[in-house]
């Protein structure tokens, strides 16, 4: 029996409560965050397949970082629940979590815990004995009795779940185990700084040796792929898709050649990033890379901001300019939105195309350049050929080579990718450490319909890190302010979540489940009347449902309601006068 001075772990009713299993789609949420059941040979067979193809000591820095990863999540977590209770309460989640998800049993033997202001001085050590390890149980299984210690991934846990708690390094080294033949595991942690230099053992804490192997096996890839992965890395362009590729594949092609380029593709797809890549790949790439967006000027400026303009030519230009094309000299002249240049700039552009020389607005002396342009534009040129407001001669110098700039809506396969991407450079931008996307965050992304294509795509992630707490991850509300509530209460609300602790709502929720039960209004009228709702709240549940399911997408979720958007838009917007009131 343990004495009066052994700390117990309080209930974990509120833990079992963030956990739900969503019956529709077949996942598993833990508050905000993605969960899997697995089986445990899986994870043995995972296990035995990396110690062979790393050896013992890279499998074991390896494992230990990947649940030192698992706890990191979990600590953060932590820090947002039980937040009026002590201190060993709350960090009690993380063994009770542990718990939960079957890694382990765990029983608290010490915990002393001493705050101070100086990190250097706060003092943290504890004890816990662990029962049951399924890896400790599997690796002797494979490799008989072992004379040191074998529960890795939950080692890695321990000290990755009370770094991300105390936000200051903490250390666990298994001092037992059952590998070895003890009776049961026994782990011991401490602030680092406390624990002896000689007993620090940075395998734990900093994936040094796993770094060292990926990078020597990225280093070997690399070699491998050969000159697209080169020339993509300068580009900082982001994207796998087939769509993607495609349009990569012709922009590396022009790159070592002085062909002009035409970008063509819907507002907002990145054609400047695209351009800066081709000049980038370029041997131009050490020269000015000079850019205009032709729609952005008035009409009576775009000549003299392209070619310059002599002091005196008009009336305020009281000294002599140079022009974009002077300024790219060398280089590269991006000209967007080439579409609405007019008539009269487009004659002077056609020369530089095919003769390579400007003048001056004002001027009369005529000077060579050495100009790559790459133009871009979202209208129809051949219409706009035919509506009179485009030089025919022009759209044929220009529609050499043309490149297909996909939206977004065509590289899906992307979006994780470039949301990843922007999360670091925004996160760099505003001087925030966030934790990534909650699973809700990234489907709602996935299934955004993206009228903005990558332009919109960066506007919300830069909302996103903005709004965000440092150390969290961004939720599906932040980015889509539609999405009042997250799918999983949506579901716990409509009575089709069960949670964890949750078993006397098992047949109404079953009920919810089945396919067709809809069908009969008995039992719709049954759970109306058990959960205490109205007409209009069912209604209201099935609009959010709708919208959660299609991502936050409007026209969606108006079409799986057989509805319009504008009526979904009505119906919604009045549920929340409603509840304003």
């Amino acid at each position: 029996m343990p004495d009066s001075n052994t700390p117990v772990f309080p209930s974990d009713r509120d833990l079992r409560r963030l956990l739900r299993f969503s019956r529709m789609d077949g996942r598993i949420w833990l508050a905000g965050q993605r969960m899997l059941l697995m089986h445990v040979n899986t994870l043995r067979a995972m296990r035995k397949e990396i110690i062979q193809s790393f050896g013992l000591e890279q499998a074991r820095a390896l494992l230990t970082r990947a649940g030192y990863s698992a706890g990191e999540q979990d600590g953060l977590l932590a820090r947002q629940v039980r937040p009026d209770q002590g201190v060993f309460e709350t960090f009690a989640i993380g063994p009770q979590l542990h718990m939960l998800e079957g890694a382990v049993q765990v029983e608290p033997l010490v915990f002393d815990y001493q705050p101070h202001a100086d990190p250097a001085k706060r003092h943290f050590h504890a004890i816990f004995n662990w029962s049951y390890s399924w890896e400790a149980e599997t690796h002797v299984q494979e490799y008989g009795p072992q004379e040191d210690p074998a529960c890795w991934m939950q080692l890695g846990y321990a000290s990755g779940y009370s770094t991300a708690f105390f936000q200051q390094p903490v250390l666990f080294k298994e001092v037992r185990c059952t590998a070895c033949g003890h009776a049961h595991c026994q782990i011991e942690g401490r602030f680092l700084h406390e624990w002896p230099a000689a007993q620090r053992d940075a395998v734990n804490h900093e994936p040094v040796s796993v770094e060292q192997t990926v990078t020597a096996l990225r280093q070997e890839v690399e070699a491998l792929r050969g000159q697209l992965d080169q020339s993509r890395q300068r580009t900082q362009l982001v994207g796998q898709s087939p769509a993607f590729e495609r349009a990569f594949m012709l922009l590396q092609r022009a790159a070592p050649t002085q062909v002009t380029v035409l970008l063509t593709g819907p507002t907002g797809v990145g054609k400047e990033q695209f351009a800066r890549a081709l000049h980038a790949m370029s041997d131009r790439a050490e020269q000015p890379f000079v850019a205009i967006n032709c729609a952005a000027l008035p009409a009576d400026l775009i000549e003299s901001e392209l070619f310059g303009v002599e002091k005196g030519a008009y009336t305020g230009a009281v000294q002599t300019r140079l022009g974009r094309f002077e300024r790219a000299d060398g280089g590269t002249l991006f000209l967007d939105e080439l579409g609405e240049l007019p008539l009269a700039a487009q004659a002077k552009l056609l020369r530089v195309l095919q003769q390579g020389e400007i003048e001056k607005l004002g001027g009369t002396e005529v000077r060579k350049v050495n100009v790559r342009v790459v133009a871009a534009t979202n209208v129809d040129l051949e219409k706009a050929v035919e509506a009179g407001t485009f030089r025919r001669d022009l759209l044929y110098r220009l529609n050499i080579y043309p490149i297909q700039i996909p939206s977004l809506c065509e590289r899906l396969d992307d979006i994780p990718l470039l949301a990843r991407h922007m999360l670091e450079q925004y996160s760099t931008l505003h001087g925030k450490r966030l934790s990534g996307f909650t699973g809700p965050a990234m489907a709602a992304l996935c299934n955004h319909d993206w009228p903005g294509n990558v332009r919109e795509l960066a506007n919300l992630i830069e909302r996103g890190v903005i709004l965000t707490p440092p150390e969290q991850p961004i939720d599906a509300g932040t980015l889509f302010p539609s999405l009042e509530m997250p799918l999983t209460d949506h579901l716990a609300a409509s009575g089709q979540l069960a949670s964890a602790d949750d078993e006397t709502s098992e047949g109404d929720a079953q009920t919810l489940s089945q396919p067709g039960s809809l069908q009969s209004a008995s039992g719709v009228y049954y759970l109306l009347q058990k959960q205490g709702l109205g007409l209009e709240d069912l209604e209201g549940l099935l609009l959010q449902e709708a919208l959660a399911q299609a991502g936050g997408n409007m026209a969606a979720a108006a079409r799986a309601l057989k509805m319009t958007r504008p009526q979904l838009s009505y119906r919604l917007s009045r549920i929340r006068c409603k509840g304003e009131e």
